[in-house]
């Protein structure tokens, strides 16, 4: 029997190597090292020695201040961690390399908020797909050897992004660098999920052109090749309306006033695998607004706010046809 590319979804073959991305509970952590400097250095970006400390264990680990647009905004920028010559043996952390983590932006309850929210869209991704980037949660306590940290960034969230190794490793896929994704080769029905998936969220700030200051495809999103057929994997959803970041605002060409407005920003494709990833998000519809029950400080009012965000769009979804014509009108040519 043929299965349809959804059950395949629910199938694919988990070999992440360590299991800290198996696993969904929030991680209590120590970060010791020269944290002020890190963040200040967005020019050099060089690795630094921190310890990392877990479960009364400390591990040696180089760090460096990563991203791009969130080193110009940010108080406390992103970090890449690097346990390439740790000794991370038997601990969740064994047999990791090169890992991305997406920190607080401000060093305010706003941030400390807006790094969850930001979390929580990742999560409700993987509830459609395990062609998408998996996340763990941290709580961090910082301590800076530099002196100069801000009272209100420690402790704080953070969550760290599975690697694309790993990705590639679980799905049997293998990321490639193209200028561009050849409509001919898109897999259509995952496309069609994470364009659904991206008006839920109320994100716009992705696309399938150039990526900032790079030559290969695209914008917050890597390219996934799989039995021929090309995967849009999308990240970096601060910009989205569900965050509502301070920072956000929409791209003046689009022509909305705030990130909370929706905007279809899908690619025409053929409209069965757009009905099929529309009826496949109202039925996880459940599980993705689970996902918000699991934050820690997560105030009620926050919480009342994303759930509001994500009815809206379900009300919009009771009626298919109507929805659908939508997302055919504004589609990208």
């Amino acid at each position: 029997m043929k299965l349809s590319f959804f059950a395949l979804l629910l199938i694919l073959p988990v070999t992440a190597t360590a299991g800290l991305f198996d696993e969904t509970e929030m991680i209590e952590v120590s970060l010791s090292g020269p944290v002020s400097s890190i963040l200040e250095d967005t020019e050099q970006r060089n690795e630094r020695p921190f310890v990392l400390g877990v479960n009364g264990r400390d591990i040696g680990i180089q760090a460096r201040v990563r991203g791009k647009s969130r080193t110009r905004v940010c108080d406390f920028p992103p970090i890449r961690f690097n346990f390439s010559d740790s000794d991370a043996a038997q601990t969740v952390f064994e047999g990791q390399g090169k890992l991305k983590l997406v920190t607080h932006c401000r060093n305010n309850s706003q941030g400390t908020t807006n790094v969850l929210e930001e979390y929580v869209i990742y999560r409700m991704f993987n509830v459609l797909t395990d062609i998408s980037y998996r996340t763990r949660l941290l709580h961090i306590k910082y301590d800076d050897t530099s002196g100069k940290l801000h009272k209100d960034a420690s402790p704080n969230y953070a969550f760290l992004i599975e690697s694309g190794k790993q990705v590639e490793s679980r799905t049997g896929g293998e990321f490639v660098d193209v200028p561009a994704i050849s409509q001919s080769r898109l897999e259509q029905n995952h496309a069609a999920v994470v364009f659904v998936f991206q008006y839920l969220i109320g994100n716009t700030d992705w696309s399938f052109v150039l990526a900032e200051d790079s030559e290969a495809c695209c914008h917050n999103g890597d390219v996934l090749e799989m039995d021929s057929r090309m995967y849009y994997v999308p990240y970096d959803f601060d910009l989205a309306g569900l965050v509502n970041a301070p920072y956000a605002k929409p791209d003046p060409s689009i022509g909305l006033r705030s990130v909370t407005q929706r905007r279809y920003r899908g690619y025409c494709i053929a409209s069965e695998p757009l009905a099929a990833a529309l009826s496949l998000v109202k039925s996880k519809k459940t599980e993705i607004m689970n996902v918000l029950q699991e934050l820690p400080d997560y105030s009620d009012k926050a919480e009342k706010k994303s759930l509001k965000f994500l009815e809206d769009f379900f009300k919009k979804a009771e009626d298919e046809s109507r929805l659908l014509k939508t997302f055919e009108k504004r589609c990208l040519g």
